[in-house]
């Protein structure tokens, strides 16, 4: 299989962040706006998942968020066998919008859809009855409302059998609790991940190639037996539950990351000075291991692209990593206390595999 890496299949995301530096350095001359209504942004939280917004003693946490390129993955794969996957998808947006919120804290109260077609002929068949059945069963996982959206049509922009999925969301903090926004965080700090299923919502575009290049394209099958295109549908994990149970029993959480695109160098993305020295790394679910291992991805390359079964990223108080772990276990999750925080230079240390990653690779503010 010819050696790969996601910045060969158009994802740069040398230039990405350098687009969102620019939008960010705009969006912070806005930030003394809402007070002439009485509201604050909390600026600390610019930049991060969410943003923050109190008014009236509540601290609100606003998101949008996308799907990427894995509907397209459901329509080849629908193409291939005939199965309709559109449900994984729905969920599949819905949980990366809500957990971007979870990563402040914030608990979802209201998700809106936005589902773009490039013709009305895409609604034709299951595809959209699925699509709705999957998103309403999230925001019930969510114990979230769903409360509308957008469905344009965009021909020319978007190809007729392809649909481009999004979600906005706003969320809460629980009364009295503070945003997890780094600040806090130490030397001694621990640092626990929680475990993913598979790809999630990132890395589709990789994913889409190899599909190209293998015997029998999507229904290639894993040395399990599962389909290839089953594996990579499978829908991702939604954590509200997890944040929902931390605040119950009081884990002191520093600050919080959903490991999506830039892989476990997400670990790093508090605006702190701080070394996270990770030396547990979790299971690799099937379809990750099969994907890197067909694709020919060194160890610093797949660390950086996917997930690798760390879904969720926790930084907990010096001796607290333990409460944080049985508290997800006892929300559905699997949990590992992996590492801690030290002294040192803004870097990932990833001891398990010898790979390090320096500040200067991940640069989204």
């Amino acid at each position: 299989m010819t050696q790969g890496s996601y910045e060969a299949t158009g994802v740069d995301y040398d230039v990405l962040d350098g687009a969102k530096r620019r939008a960010l350095a705009a969006a912070a001359t806005t930030l003394g706006l809402p007070a002439a209504r009485g509201a604050s942004v909390v600026s600390a939280s610019l930049g991060e998942p969410a943003t923050l917004l109190e008014l009236g003693g509540v601290t609100l946490a606003f998101v949008l968020e996308c799907l990427g390129t894995k509907s397209m993955i459901a329509r080849a794969y629908e193409a291939s066998t005939g199965v309709d996957r559109f449900d994984a998808i729905g969920y599949d947006t819905v949980a990366a919008v809500v957990n971007d919120l979870c990563c402040v804290g914030a608990l979802p109260l209201l998700i809106n859809a936005y589902v773009a077609t490039g013709s009305a002929s895409w609604y034709e068949g299951t595809r959209h009855a699925s699509l709705v059945a999957g998103w309403l069963r999230a925001c019930q996982d969510a114990g979230a409302t769903w409360g509308g959206g957008e469905s344009p049509t965009l021909s020319g922009l978007i190809e007729p059998e392809h649909v481009d999925l999004a979600g906005s969301a706003v969320g809460r903090l629980p009364e009295g609790r503070s945003p997890w926004l780094g600040s806090a965080l130490a030397p001694g700090d621990e640092i626990v991940l929680v475990a993913a299923n598979g790809l999630h919502a990132n890395g589709a575009s990789l994913a889409r190639r190899l599909a190209d290049e293998l015997p029998s394209g999507w229904t290639t099958p894993l040395p399990s037996g599962r389909h290839y295109g089953e594996a990579v549908l499978d829908p991702g994990v939604l954590y509200a539950g997890l944040v929902e149970r931390l605040w119950h029993d009081s884990v002191p959480v520093r600050y919080a990351s959903h490991i999506t695109g830039h892989g476990l160098r997400k670990i790093m993305r508090a605006d702190r000075e701080l070394t996270y020295r990770i030396d547990r790394l979790p299971e690799v679910p099937e379809v990750l291991e099969f994907l890197v291992g067909k694709a020919g991805l060194e160890p610093s390359e797949a660390y950086a692209t996917f997930n690798m079964g760390a879904g969720f990223a926790l930084f907990t108080a010096s001796g607290s990593g333990r409460d944080a772990v049985e508290a997800a276990r006892a929300a559905g999750h699997a949990a590992l206390l992996a590492g801690r925080v030290e002294e040192g230079p803004r870097q990932v240390v990833l001891e398990p595999i010898e790979v390090t990653y320096r500040g200067d690779e991940l640069d989204v503010r």
